[in-house]
């Protein structure tokens, strides 16, 4: 017998440097690859049960991915099931014509990759080991391998960019012709080493992300690509060839549906319990090596914590969140109230619920005004 769950993520933590800001689970460097594949395959056999015999998404994060052994990651590649979509993050500087003839052989067909900014200054601040140059080679690495579904992760609000620095990354981003762009603020997490280094700059930042949310939107949206959720944005109609180009993978996070997270640090949500393994390595590893599930962090998930789960999520994509099940997370008096001053609309006598344009500008403000 089957599982239900139809979207398994897997954790790869190697990267080649930590950039200040990041607060992910990786190691820089390290000589266990092989090991932690040996670790992952091992976790996904103890956990096949859970899975669906047909995939929807596979999504391999990090860390970088694509800095993992060569070796290492054919062989996790060649070992996984078959999805419909499958992802991989790549920083560009790891990008090579032969990595990404590999990832196209073994089934990737979307590949997510971390160009950040093509200001050099920008880069530079970020700590990213690529500079422009490298996301431009490796876009048409891709491109020559065939690798049709394509992601730009682009960042704002970095200490020292302006406006016009914006303006250039997004134009350069689109020069590329990516199917898929994600754009994110700044989260420097306090504690982390970028925060000591650029804390009056990241205020004043701060106080400028608004514009930079808007000028982000305004100008993806005028170049033809749909933003279908807070932070991300697609290629539509005619462009996109008959396809959904949205990231089905993170669209399964978005609606509530449940999904296995293999590797360290990796979450799981399935049948109302959300686990996160152990983000130590040596653990993992050896829990795995005698045949025992790693070490996990359980949260039960009550009815109440899932629906407003549902609708926080749910209210960042463009399309109307269906009510019904969910009457008791959503006060409606105040969708009314937020309707008459344009940032909600209510659907078919409030069965469906979403945020205006301007309500998705204020995004997280609106959202917690609607939750009961």
């Amino acid at each position: 017998m089957s599982g239900h769950v139809r979207h398994l993520y897997l954790h790869l933590p190697f990267c080649a440097h930590r950039c200040g800001y990041c607060d992910f689970v990786t190691i820089v460097g390290g000589s266990e690859h092989g090991a932690y594949v040996d670790g992952l395959l091992a976790e996904l056999q103890l956990e096949r049960a859970s899975l669906h015999v047909e995939l929807d998404t596979i999504f391999l994060g990090g860390g970088t991915p694509t800095f993992t052994e060569p070796r290492a990651l054919e062989r996790l590649l060649r070992a996984l099931p078959a999805a419909r979509e499958v992802t991989v993050e790549a920083n560009p500087e790891t990008v090579t014509p032969e990595l990404a003839s590999l990832l196209v052989d073994y089934g990737v067909n979307r590949v997510s990759l971390g160009a950040q900014s093509f200001q050099s200054h920008v880069l530079r601040t970020l700590e990213r080991v690529a500079g422009p140059d490298d996301v431009r080679r490796a876009v048409y690495a891709l491109r020559v391998a065939n690798v049709d579904n394509l992601s730009l992760d682009l960042i704002y609000g970095v200490p020292g960019q302006s406006p016009s620095d914006l303006e250039a990354d997004l134009r350069e981003a689109l020069v590329l012709e990516p199917e898929h762009l994600s754009c994110y603020e700044l989260e420097a997490k306090p504690g982390t080493r970028f925060t000591h280094a650029h804390g009056s700059e990241l205020l004043r930042q701060a106080d400028a992300m608004e514009g930079y949310f808007e000028q982000v939107v305004r100008q993806l949206t005028a170049a033809g690509y749909r933003w279908y959720e807070t932070a991300n944005f697609c290629l539509t109609g005619e462009r996109a060839h008959g396809r959904d180009l949205r990231a089905q993978h993170n669209l399964g996070y978005w609606s509530g549906r449940d999904y296995l997270g293999l590797g360290i640090g990796a979450v799981s949500t399935i049948d109302g319990e959300r686990r996160r393994n152990t983000p130590r390595l040596a653990v993992y590893l050896r829990s795995l090596a005698d045949g025992r599930r790693p070490p996990r962090d359980l949260e039960a998930l009550t009815a109440e914590v899932r629906k407003r789960e549902r609708v926080m999520l749910g209210l960042r994509l463009d399309e109307p969140l269906v009510l019904e099940g969910m009457e008791d997370a959503v006060d409606l008096e105040a969708a009314r109230r937020l309707e008459r001053s344009g940032l909600t609309r209510l659907g078919g006598t409030a069965a469906t619920l979403a945020l205006t344009r301007r309500g998705r500008f204020l995004g997280g403000g609106v959202t917690a005004q609607l939750l009961v």
